[in-house]
């Protein structure tokens, strides 16, 4: 064996083990070998005076105790509050009366500060769950409604960010450093708030500069099926400015609120990552500082005068935090704000910034000033990383606005956020001289007043991008030359040499090369079909409709919103796609003897179903648990009124349409959409299992799956009948170019009553019958 080989079954064995003493030792353990000490830690914290006096103690006992898991509840509100009802009614109350080894377990607590009881939190670790049934089937239920999108396991103080950032439907958003996603998915749901509106006239592009990490983020994004996401793949610091048509003329893309959630040294997550505790050392704040400053930089000049950008990081080091908040303030000179977020979440227990702190080096060394600090160390130590020494500029920052949330005032994790709000356009950006840019609307150009007269700050990234490029900035006057002078010639040149563009050169692409995405066009043939059989009404915007070939059949179709159209049709050149668009279509490969040779896909169907005319069945609550629990049901098994709007229809893909009944406050009172198949005596639903088992546990009917994963169980403990599987469509990711594949089964017949259980058994193919 060759000692790559050996050395990667020892990471494998090492792996093995810290997982079994994990299950073993239960929540946050497996990390016996590291102890939670570090007098480095403790003693640059003390002497910052950050916790409040008499406190410290505390604060280093919440350190080292595990954090508690955190849920959030996702998706539409009105689906959101389905799950909530569930969650309250069916499992919280059970959960109050399980007791284990002779404890009480406490139900989870919603967080007191997020809105509408839409986050809850537990001290209820992985052992604990497994010693009881009931907390078993509470598990189950969060990991399939975490797979579909119904619920994110996110910790409490990640989600102060989107909060602050206070979306509204129609604005455009930029997140810089999104992955994992998961306030992503956040900015995203805020977009969606309303079902009633398929296509929000926002957007949120999430950026992030690891290749590999794009992919998870595409993960989490594409489970809330939004055509109003796109993924991208670049450096924050000098992310691209996009250009957009606009009244017919290109404009510069500005955002309306941009997250910059940036790398940090993480000293906040102690109680998750564990290892911070042996790694952490001051040179992590000093080496990142930088990086921070130039991403912040990056995002305040793509911010729309007007516009919010939320800084944040998950350290609680002033050297990451205020540091770069006052030095971002410095370099606006007045063109940015920073506001009090505090009143924005009631309930939430936050310690204000500060205005004074001091630089430590990790050989103990302490700095209060630029001053002190010797040269040999200008390279590590920048004038940045101290406050201002004005005392006047120092106050009308307003420093004290920020917000640090400290672990064990409300049981959470250490972070620090702060809101700016852009006045006026960037300094450095009214300055530049405009170089040959006729093409910029009149928007552009309100961005672009101001004096000519001062030099762009140091440290200010990509200038040419975020300057001359867009045609920001005011041309210096001077008396001409003529235009053939040498003179004239020689200034034009050096213009173009100091202030635009660099040289074109070859980009070089890192990671996976993506499918391209290329829009239909109104007379695309493939529409023909799709038109008359779904009698699509005119106003559906078919050059919304991408698909990921140049060439052969197209056998998905997406659609997107048409301002992420304007942005991927003018900028194919200058930004990396990751992914982007919901699927609507799914090409059938015996449709066309139907009809129509795409069927419809769920994962776009509430975008899509406004449009659709035709093909609709409306169903009831009954109807729905006989369509997602019977493998292939007759369609005399439907209620009558659904019956006989089947048989009216030929054979083909359907809509299968849920309308609450305000009346009947028992059923569900959220809409549901699936998709379906009418075949020659049956009919059936094509939904993804998870998503299947969400909505039938919104109907009553239970969902679980016994812990060994041997069968599935009933009330009583006898094996339930076969559950409900289905063929899981392919997305439209980069990660999933393969055939569609089975992930999921059908049940046989049964009837049905609230608390029947279901669980899984072999694949189907589609019917085409």
């Amino acid at each position: 064996m060759g000692k790559r080989s050996r050395q990667r079954q020892k990471t494998q064995n090492t792996g093995r083990d810290d997982r079994d003493n994990r299950d073993n030792a239960g929540w946050g353990a497996g990390y016996a070998d590291i102890v939670k000490e570090n007098k480095l830690f403790e003693h640059y914290y003390q002497e910052l005076g950050l916790v409040p006096e008499g406190e410290f103690e505390e604060f280093m006992n919440a350190m080292r105790e595990p954090l508690p898991a955190t849920i959030r509840i996702t998706g539409y509100k009105s689906h959101a509050k389905e799950i909530l009802h569930c969650l309250k009614e069916k499992y919280f109350k059970d959960i109050q009366e399980v007791e284990i080894d002779g404890l009480k377990i406490e139900a989870p607590q919603p967080l007191k500060w997020y809105p509408d009881e839409q986050a809850w939190h537990t001290n209820m670790s992985r052992k604990i769950i497994r010693k009881s049934p009931l907390l078993e089937k509470f598990h189950q239920f969060l990991v399939s409604e975490t797979e579909s999108g119904n619920i994110s396991r996110q910790e409490a103080v990640s989600m102060i960010p989107p909060l602050l950032l206070k979306i509204e439907s129609h604005h455009k958003i930029l997140d810089m450093c999104a992955a994992p996603g998961s306030k992503t998915a956040q900015l995203i749901e805020m977009l969606h708030s309303d079902i009633d509106v398929p296509f929000p006239e926002g957007f949120v592009i999430a950026n992030d500069v690891d290749n590999k990490r794009c992919y998870l983020l595409v993960h989490q994004a594409k489970r809330l099926n939004s055509p109003c996401i796109m993924v991208v793949n670049h450096d924050a610091t000098c992310i691209p400015t996009l250009k957009i048509d606009s009244d017919g003329k290109k404009d510069i893309l500005f955002y309306d609120r941009i997250l910059c959630d940036v790398p940090c040294s993480g000293d906040g997550t102690m109680r998750k990552n564990i290892d911070v505790w042996k790694k952490w050392t001051t040179s992590n704040s000093l080496h990142l500082h930088g990086l921070q400053l130039r991403i912040a930089v990056r995002g305040v000049e793509q911010l729309a005068v007007g516009g919010r950008m939320v800084y944040s990081t998950c350290s609680l080091n002033p050297i990451e935090d205020e540091a770069v908040i006052a030095a971002l303030l410095e370099k606006s000179e007045g063109t940015l704000e920073l506001v009090d977020g505090s009143a924005d979440l009631p309930g939430l227990k936050s310690m204000p910034g500060v205005n004074s702190w001091k630089l430590m080096t990790k050989e103990g060394q302490w700095f209060s000033d630029w001053s002190e600090v010797p040269v040999s160390r200008h390279t590590q130590i920048r004038p940045t990383m101290f406050p201002p020494t004005n005392p006047e500029k120092l106050a009308s920052f307003h420093l004290e606005r920020c917000m640090r949330i400290l672990p064990h005032h409300q049981n959470t994790g250490g972070f620090f956020v702060a809101v700016l709000v852009k006045k006026a356009p960037m300094p450095w950006n009214k300055r530049y001289p405009k170089v040959r840019r006729e093409d910029v609307s009149s928007s552009a150009a309100a961005q672009t007043e101001g004096s000519p007269a001062a030099s762009i700050p140091s440290g200010t990234p990509c200038p040419p991008d975020s300057a001359v490029e867009e045609g920001l900035g005011e041309k210096v006057v001077e008396e001409e030359e003529p235009k053939d002078s040498p003179l004239a010639l020689e200034t034009t040149d050096k213009l173009e040499r100091e202030y635009g563009p660099p040289a074109s050169k070859k980009k070089k692409l890192f990671g996976y090369k993506e499918d391209p995405f290329v829009f239909l066009t109104e007379e695309d043939p493939v529409f023909t079909t799709i038109q008359s059989f779904y009698n699509l009404s005119p106003n559906f915007p078919k050059i919304n409709v991408l698909t990921r070939t140049h060439d052969g059949k197209k056998r998905h179709l997406y659609m997107v919103s048409k301002e992420l159209r304007n942005v991927l049709l003018n900028n194919s050149e200058r930004m990396k796609v990751i992914n982007t668009g919901v699927k609507v279509w799914s090409r059938n490969s015996d449709g066309e003897e139907f009809g129509c040779a795409f069927r419809l896909a769920q994962e776009g169907i509430y975008s899509l179903q406004p449009y659709i005319r035709s093909r609709i069945i409306t169903v009831s609550v009954e109807d729905i648990k006989v369509l997602l629990t019977q493998e292939n049901p007759y369609l005399s098994k439907l209620e009558a009124d659904a019956h006989a709007q089947a048989k009216k229809l030929v054979m083909g893909s359907i809509v299968l349409k849920y309308i609450p009944n305000p009346n009947n406050t028992e059923d569900p009172q959220c809409p549901i959409q699936l998709c379906g198949w009418r075949g020659k005596t049956s009919i059936r639903a094509f939904v993804p299992r998870n998503e299947r088992f969400h909505y039938l546990r919104m109907l009553g009917v239970e969902v679980f799956r016994d812990k060994q994963g041997q069968g599935d169980k009933g009330p009583d403990g006898e094996k339930a009948v076969e559950g409900v599987e289905v063929k899981e469509e392919a997305g439209n990711g980069a990660e999933e170019k393969g055939e569609e594949k089975e992930v999921g089964k059908d049940a046989g017949d049964m009837d049905l009553k609230n608390g029947d259980t279901i669980g899984t058994s072999e694949p189907m193919k589609e019917p085409m019958d």
